[in-house]
């Protein structure tokens, strides 16, 4: 009975997010993109923080198929010296 109780009490609690869960859909699949190629820094650029790290699907909204993509196409244009490792 206890969990029982618990799953009520959180579902009656107020907080300041309680509004319906917006999701971001992907720039890739919306324009039809298959493959992310690491020439495109442009495009690269906006799942690259100011840091140089590779931003989380949480964050850039891109779906699981191309967030793989979109890292490996980051590290090849690193390699490649195309994007910075890190800025100092």
């Amino acid at each position: 009975m206890a969990p029982k109780a618990r799953r009520e009490q959180r579902s009656t609690r107020r907080g300041p997010n309680t509004g319906p869960i917006k999701r971001r859909s992907c720039q890739f699949c919306r324009d039809h993109i298959e493959d992310v190629d690491y020439k495109n820094i442009g495009q690269l650029r906006r799942h690259v923080s100011e840091k140089g790290k590779i931003r989380s699907r949480r964050i850039t909204g891109t779906c699981r198929r191309h967030q793989r993509q979109v890292a490996l196409a980051v590290k090849r244009a690193r390699e490649m010296a195309l994007l910075p490792y890190a800025t100092t």
